[in-house]
Parts: C-alpha cells; sequence; structure tokens
C-alpha cells in the first residue's frame, strides 16, 4: 500500500472556500505542499454569498492556526453581532446589542474571508477552471483526478472541500442530499443609508429576524451598506416553474410574494419586495443523519462535503475547524493515512452530534420565538446574552 509522508505527498484540496483555503493555508504554515482545484474560472467570477459570523470556539480558532486572526479582526465587523427579532407586525420582540469589546461572533462578508484566505497563499496554489468530474485509482493509490475538460492528475490525497454536491463525496459514501422543504428567495439591497434609511434603521447595524411559524425572512447587514434579506417559505422544490415563473421574472415573484404574505406590515414587507435587482433561488438541502464512512485510502472529506445541515450559524465554522485540523494531523502524522484516521475519528462523531441537534432544523427558521429564545436576546433595547 501507498503510505507517503505528508510532507512527501502529493496533496489536492478539491475546492476554493473557506474550509478548502484554510486547509491549504495552515498546511503552507507547516511546509507541507498542496495544490487546490476550483471549478470556477477566477476568484472573480460568482458573488460569493453574504455575510458570515466566526465563532471563537472554531471559526476564529482555524484563523488563529493560519496565522491570520489579526488581519480578520482588521476586516470583520464587530458591531454586526447586533441582534433584532420582530414579530410580522414590525413590533420588536426581543434586542440584544454586543458589548463594548465582545468578539465572540463577528461578521465578515464571505468574499472578503475568502479573498484574506487567497492572499495567504503562494501564487498558483489555486488553480482555476478545474471542475471535477470524478476520483478514480486503486485504493492502494495514487488516486486520479478526473475534470470535466478530460484532464487528469495523480494524487496521494484528495480532500473533498467541494461543499454540497460535493463530487469526492461519491469516492467514500452514497449519501446524496436531500431537500429539506424549506426554500429561501436572497433579495439584495445596496445604498441602504441613501437608498433605505428606513429599512436601515428598521435593522440595526447586524441581522433582524421574522417569523410567523409558515413564513420568515431574515436580514443582515454586508459591508460597504448593503444588505441581504433571506425570505424563508416551506415550498416544493420546483415551486417557481409550477407556478409559471421563472428566476428573471422579478416582477411575477414579488406579486407572489405579496400574496403570501399579506398581513405583514408594510415595514417587514418592505424588506421583501424593494430589494434592487432579481432574487436568488436558494432551496435547503441536508444530508442524511449522521453521515458516516468506512475509511477509504487516498481520500477524506470535509465541510459541507462531509456533513451538509441546515444554515443554522455553524456551517462555515464547522468547515473551517475541520479543515485546521485535517492539516495539523497531517503535520502531526508518519503517513497520510494516518493523519487522515485521526482527523476522521474526531470531525465524524463531532458532525454526527451536530447535525443530529439540527435534524429538521431549517424549519426552525420558520417558527415563532420561544420564550427562552427572546430572553437570551433581552428586553427590546437591552443588551442579552450569548450570541447564537
Amino acid at each position: 500500500m501507498n503510505a507517503p509522508t505528508p510532507a512527501a505527498a502529493r496533496i489536492s484540496i478539491i475546492g476554493a472556500g473557506p474550509g478548502g483555503l484554510t486547509c491549504a493555508r495552515v498546511l503552507r504554515q507547516h511546509g507541507i505542499a498542496v495544490t487546490v482545484y476550483d471549478r470556477d474560472p477566477d476568484a472573480a467570477s460568482r458573488d460569493q454569498g453574504g455575510s458570515l459570523d466566526l465563532h471563537e470556539e472554531d471559526g476564529q480558532l482555524a484563523l488563529r492556526e493560519a496565522g491570520l486572526l489579526e488581519e480578520f479582526f482588521a476586516l470583520a465587523r464587530c458591531e454586526s453581532q447586533e441582534e433584532r427579532r420582530f414579530d410580522p407586525t414590525g413590533r420588536l420582540l426581543g434586542h440584544r446589542l454586543p458589548d463594548e469589546g465582545e468578539t465572540a461572533r463577528p461578521e465578515i462578508d464571505r468574499g472578503q474571508l475568502r479573498d484574506l484566505l487567497l492572499r495567504s497563499l503562494d501564487a498558483g496554489t489555486v488553480r482555476w477552471g478545474h471542475g471535477l468530474e470524478s476520483v478514480g485509482g486503486p485504493a492502494e493509490g495514487p488516486r486520479t483526478l478526473t475534470f470535466t475538460d478530460g484532464s487528469t492528475v495523480e494524487t496521494d490525497l484528495v480532500i473533498g472541500a467541494d461543499g454540497a454536491f460535493s463530487r469526492v463525496r461519491a469516492a467514500v459514501s452514497d449519501a446524496v442530499p436531500r431537500y429539506t422543504g424549506v426554500g429561501f428567495l436572497e433579495a439584495w439591497f445596496d445604498d441602504m443609508e441613501s437608498a433605505h434609511p428606513e429599512l436601515s434603521e428598521l435593522v440595526g447595524r447586524g441581522s433582524a429576524h421574522v417569523a410567523d411559524g409558515r413564513r420568515g425572512l431574515f436580514a443582515q447587514r454586508n459591508s460597504g451598506g448593503h444588505m441581504r434579506v433571506y425570505i424563508m417559505r416551506r415550498v416544493a422544490l420546483d415551486w417557481m416553474t409550477a407556478s409559471g415563473l421563472h428566476p428573471q421574472d422579478t416582477d411575477g415573484i414579488r406579486a407572489r410574494l405579496r400574496s403570501e404574505y399579506a398581513g405583514w406590515s408594510p415595514p417587514m414587507l418592505r424588506m421583501i419586495t424593494e430589494n434592487d435587482g432579481p432574487y436568488v433561488d436558494r432551496p435547503l438541502f441536508a444530508l442524511p443523519v449522521p453521515h458516516t464512512w468506512r475509511p477509504t485510502p487516498g481520500v477524506t472529506l470535509l465541510g459541507d462535503a462531509a456533513h451538509l445541515m441546515p444554515p443554522l450559524g455553524v456551517g462555515v465554522n464547522l468547515a473551517m475547524l475541520d479543515a485546521a485540523e485535517l492539516a495539523l494531523a497531517l503535520a502531526a502524522s508518519a503517513t497520510v493515512e494516518d493523519a487522515v484516521r485521526t482527523y476522521e475519528k474526531t470531525m465524524l462523531p463531532r458532525s454526527a452530534e451536530i447535525a443530529g441537534l439540527l435534524e429538521g432544523g431549517a424549519g426552525f427558521l420558520l417558527e415563532e420565538p420561544e420564550a427562552e429564545d427572546l430572553a437570551r436576546l433581552g428586553a427590546p433595547g437591552a443588551g442579552g446574552g450569548p450570541g447564537e
């Protein structure tokens, strides 16, 4: 069996998201060579999404191992730890203001985090325009990566950091993501202070959540005066085409939302229908719980590729923690196989436990808040307990 030392191994990461890039950075911190392959044609070809809160116990810990924590805090928005909870009439139910100097869960735009990680890597580490088709090769190695353009690469370890619909996952597991029954529509707002001052005042510097048991919305401030709103509903996966709509039919989607959210107050409706530009349909998927696999030589997974869960504040943080732990295991182990075993012995039970707690959690986003949720936020206008 091929059992190279990590320092001599050809290590390939599939996916240049926060997890894949964190793993690459920590490996380079320990002098281990790595190549990252990503399907995007370049770093700027696709919007990276909204804002992330990085937690002290996982996301920030990973950035400390990457030697990037100080640079992270230069970009992070600690003021965006503010949280507000409203009912559909616009009544403020709970309001949490971060304490002075609080750094437990500061926010950063996904694009800013990705750029920070990319800047930390040597030129050429990331190979753009390499969409993975499959992982082949014998169990004893080397593994063969086949890309969609027909090119191939041999590697001693392939790390699947390629997200919800991972192509690497098929090498270790037959599991496929399942639709949760909850879909998001993402709406963008620009120039908040000048173009949307009332919504800016309503949401504050952080986030706002509204739900009535069947529908909801989650608004989050981003950097540069932008805001994203996620309109949350229980819908069929094909709801848009079944309604005779298409993604570019912004007016038609708005009309449907006005009907669905009839009875919500005008300020709440403005967060749903006064967006700048089109809506983006984002159905929520999750992997079966628990998702585990037998040790597979030359292949492992991290982040959503390993444990896709509802978006309840843990996804990117767990991906970055996975990434740092895998890189550290490679730096400390005699062989690649030993490192992967060490990593998976910790990662798989942890992810199974958290996924079990969050199973069905997509529906939680639509539920009216319980008393303990509001107590955590605190009375309107007051500071509360620790963040989500």
